[in-house]
Formats: C-alpha cells, structure tokens, sequence
C-alpha cells in the first residue's frame, strides 16, 4: 500500500477580487452581504502585503515535511474553502500512486465544526481505492508542546523584566458546539497546561479569539474583552500565545497584531505575542512524527 500525506487547512483568498467567492463558500453556500465583503477587504488589506500567507506557508510545511518523509511518500496540501481544494489534493495524491492518505489537520485541537469538517470534506472527495486516515487531533503531543513553548521561551526575556500577562489564545466557538459535548475546550486547556509546564509559568489564562458574525453566543472569554478588563484591573502588558493556531494568517496577523494590540493601546496598555510555528524545524518534527507513528 502506497501512502500519501495530505496537510488541510482553512484556505484563503489570493486577491481581493475573490473575496465574495471565497466567503459564499466559508458560508457554506450563503452569500456574503457587502458589508461584510468590504469589512474583510478591510482587514486583509492591513496585513503585511495586503494579503494572508496561510497557503504560502501551509505549502513550506509540506515541502518541509516531504524532505523529511523522502521522495517515496508524497505530501499535498488541500484547502476547505479555496485552492487549492482538498478534493484537488485527493486528486494529485491518488495520481502519484497513493492508495492510503493521511491526513493532517492544521488545527491542533479537535471540533465537529473545524477539524471534523476538514475530515468530512476530504471523505466526501476521495478518489476510488483510496482509504483515507486522519489525524484528529495531535493537541497534547510532547513535539506540539515542545514547539510551542520553544516560542514561549524565545519571548520571556521582556517578562523577565515587565510584569507581563500570558494569555494562551484559540478560536473561539459557539457555545452550543461545546455544550453538545464537543471536547475543543478541554483540549485547549490541556495544550495550554502542557505548554505552561514546560517553560515553568504557573500564572496564566486562556482567551478565545476570532468569534464568529452570528447572533449567538461564542465561548469566551474574548481576548479584546479580557484586554479592557485586566487594563481596568491596572495590568500594563500582555504576551499571547497562540496555541490554537499553527501559522501566520488573518487570525494571528490581523486579530492579534492589529485588532487586539489597538484594544490594548487604547486601554493604556501594550500586547505583543510569541511567533508563530510556521515552517520551523521543531513543528516539521512534529508533523513527521505523526505520520510515522501512522506508518
């Protein structure tokens, strides 16, 4: 049996012209209101470039992987809301001769409404004689919390100095998913313990980030509400930790580094936050050893 990779992430668009397209499909079908068009333009247009480098980096983790793998187990990245598309991935995989994929969320923590439909899309597209394994969740993995707090670490000198606020951070939910016994939130706090473990920090919170636009409520609490509170409170500086996201995108460039860092300068206080894990040699590590642990 020949085995294959497959790296599925969110997708995005590569221009602005494709945003109403690119959102009528994160809507599941639904078209966008221009007004949510033109908000989104907006936030894509204050990331560095104008654009989000998610594929660009999700196609450096692959590459990265795939000299790890060597050339006998070939990776594709597949995309649920844009190109390239995970059905298109299925698609190059099954051409090189792979009759089993695994597949890889880049999402360490396990949701119906995230992972599961990553999974459900790449089910729903696979090729004839191809069996498909996912990963469904890799969120307390020793190489993931390794990763993790090695960025940790890189950022602690400030807080040695400032008496700083960890916040560990991940996309928040509605509320209705977690309470229909979805584990997301107990696995966030576990990467979160773990991480915090490692790098010696006994003092932290977790914040949810990203909400959706639905009238319903989301898990929190949010990081810009959790920023004004503790401003209130006189805190002065902040480090979030990203520990729900494993590269640069709209979340981590525009969410954090423009939204949440305006929150705290207009409450008087400051918020800076640990690099992304991107193409680095411990999350490469990471992602290698989950297929070789499914070899």
């Amino acid at each position: 049996m020949h085995t294959g990779v497959l790296l599925m992430a969110h997708g995005t668009p590569s221009s602005m012209d494709e945003m109403p397209e690119y959102l009528r499909l994160v809507r599941g079908g639904r078209p966008p209101s221009p007004d949510l068009v033109a908000e989104m333009r907006h936030n894509y247009q204050a990331l560095p470039g104008g654009r989000s480098p998610l594929t660009e980096i999700t196609r450096a983790q692959a590459d990265a992987l795939r000299v790890r793998l060597g050339r006998d187990i070939p990776v594709a990245v597949g995309m649920r809301n844009w190109t390239p598309f995970i059905r298109d991935a299925l698609a190059e995989l099954a051409a090189a001769g792979a009759t089993r994929v695994i597949g890889i969320p880049m999402a360490p923590q396990f949701s119906a409404l995230s992972v599961q439909k990553y999974i459900d899309a790449a089910i729903a597209s696979l090729p004839g004689g191809v069996r498909f394994e996912p990963v469904r969740s890799f969120h307390a993995h020793p190489l993931l919390l390794d990763a993790f707090a090695g960025r940790l670490r890189e950022a602690l000198p400030l807080g040695e100095n400032v008496d700083e606020d960890v916040v560990f951070t991940a996309h928040s939910l509605p509320v209705r998913v977690i309470e229909s016994g979805d584990a997301y939130v107990d696995e966030v706090a576990e990467t979160a313990r773990g991480v915090a473990a490692r790098v010696g920090i006994t003092r932290y919170e977790v914040a949810y980030q990203s909400a959706g636009r639905t009238p319903e409520p989301w898990i929190g609490p949010d990081l810009n509400a959790w920023i004004k509170t503790r401003a209130a409170a006189g805190r002065r500086h902040f480090l979030a930790v990203p520990i729900g996201f494993v590269c640069d995108h709209t979340e981590i460039l525009f969410d954090i580094d423009v939204q949440a860092a305006a929150t705290a300068r207009e409450a008087g206080a400051s918020l800076r936050r640990t690099a992304s894990l991107n193409a680095s040699p411990p999350f490469i590590a990471l992602l290698e050893d989950l297929v070789r642990r499914m070899l």
